[in-house]
C-alpha cells in the first residue's frame, strides 16, 4: 500500500531503526517513545485490522514481540516490566491503519498508567455477560 508509512519503512522508502526483520515481520524503534527502548512490531503484510491478518502471520508477529520483549529485558534498557499493546481501529487509539504491536519497556515509577471508566470493577448482570458471550459465539461460527 503507496500510503502506509510501515508499508513504505518494509519497502525502504522511508526510514526506521531497524533491530529486526524476516520475510513475514519487522521490528523498528518507535519515534514517540513512551519509555526509552518502546518498539513497534509489525507483519510485513499488510492489514488495517488483526482479523484481516493470515492466523499464522497474526501469530508470527506475536512470537516477534515476544522475542523482541525479551531482548530489550536483555539490552540494559530500563525495564522492569513490558507492555505488548494492540490498537484495533480508530476508537482504540490506533493512528496508523496497520496492524502493529507496540512493545513498552515499563519501569517501577514510569508514570504510565492504564485508566478505566470509572464502572470498572463493578460486576455486570450474569444474563448480560451470557446474552453477549452468545453473540460473540454466533458471530465467530
Amino acid at each position: 500500500m503507496e500510503t502506509c508509512v510501515f508499508c513504505r519503512i518494509v519497502k525502504g522508502v522511508s526510514p526506521a531503526t531497524i533491530v529486526y526483520s524476516d520475510e513475514k515481520a519487522m521490528a523498528f524503534m518507535d519515534i514517540r517513545p513512551i519509555n526509552p527502548g518502546h518498539l513497534l512490531v509489525i507483519p510485513k503484510m499488510h492489514a488495517r485490522y488483526l482479523s484481516e491478518l493470515e492466523p499464522d502471520i497474526g501469530g508470527y508477529t506475536f512470537k516477534v514481540a515476544m522475542r523482541v520483549s525479551q531482548a530489550v529485558r536483555n539490552s540494559g534498557v530500563k525495564c522492569d516490566g513490558v507492555n505488548i499493546y494492540l490498537a484495533d481501529g480508530e476508537a482504540a487509539a490506533q493512528e496508523i491503519p496497520h496492524v502493529h504491536l507496540h512493545v513498552i519497556p515499563r519501569y517501577f515509577g514510569d508514570g504510565l498508567r492504564l485508566r478505566f471508566r470509572s464502572a470498572y470493577g463493578s460486576l455486570p448482570d450474569e444474563k448480560e455477560l451470557e446474552k453477549i458471550g452468545e453473540r460473540i459465539r454466533i458471530a465467530m461460527s
